[in-house]
């Protein structure tokens, strides 16, 4: 099983090298395939500058091998060959943007479950903002402000990106709608990434607070390593 990033926005303002240097060695280093996926980005036409934006940064950081997987649509998420791209990915990367289109375009397509067979075998997978978002059980659209179904690699989480500016006024609504999940406020240009037992570090310019339980905040600093279970 791979691991997992999560970054909370603002992902290539300049101090986000930390976590996503951590991320491309765990992937095996400067040489490994890095896949970007600017599905969030494409309902205001926003995808082709975020996603060229997200490949500078990554060469940026040293990376060798980073390929823009034009993933806009239904029809383009089944794509077989931009499926095979992502398959052969040693770090798969969701761009921020609108959380419920890139929900909604991966779930069930081949797209998905070929980054999911990658993350299975070992690749890292992650994303910012919605790109995190999407990752865990429940997310929080804001622009219809519904509770969602995310893609289920975290359960019984909901992350809060941009936590030290708007996310932190998403806590009271969502600790009432899901009591018992732990809600993950991660501030704009801050990371988290798991390893292999499960424990979660900081990385990047802000901190990470959790509520649990409807209980919280529990704050912790770069450096700091917390378990979400």
């Amino acid at each position: 099983m791979g691991l997992l990033l999560l970054e909370g926005g603002a992902e290539f303002g300049g101090q986000m090298s930390e976590p996503d240097r951590q991320a491309i060695q765990l992937a095996g280093g400067s040489d490994a395939p890095i896949a970007i996926l600017p599905t969030a980005a494409a309902p205001d036409h926003n995808h082709e500058r975020a996603g060229w934006n997200g490949v500078r940064w990554f060469q940026s950081l040293g990376a060798s091998r980073v390929d823009l997987v034009p993933v806009t649509d239904k029809p383009s998420a089944d794509r077989s060959d931009y499926a095979a791209r992502l398959r052969a990915a040693g770090l798969i990367y969701l761009l921020g943007g609108f959380p419920r289109h890139l929900g909604e375009t991966l779930r069930g397509s081949r797209v998905w479950e070929s980054a999911l067979e990658a993350y299975r075998a070992g690749a890292v997978l992650g994303g910012s903002s919605a790109g995190a978002m999407v990752l865990c059980g429940h997310y929080y659209d804001p622009y219809e402000k519904q509770l969602l179904p995310g893609l289920g690699l975290l359960s019984n989480c909901c992350v809060l990106p941009h936590h030290n500016n708007f996310g932190k006024r998403w806590v009271e609504p969502l600790s009432q709608l899901l009591p018992q999940a732990t809600l993950i406020g991660i501030d704009e240009q801050t990371g988290i990434l798991n390893d292999a037992s499960g424990r979660w570090a900081v990385y990047g310019a802000g901190k990470v607070t959790l509520y649990r339980n409807g209980e919280g905040p529990e704050v912790h600093a770069r450096g700091e390593t917390f378990l979400l279970d």
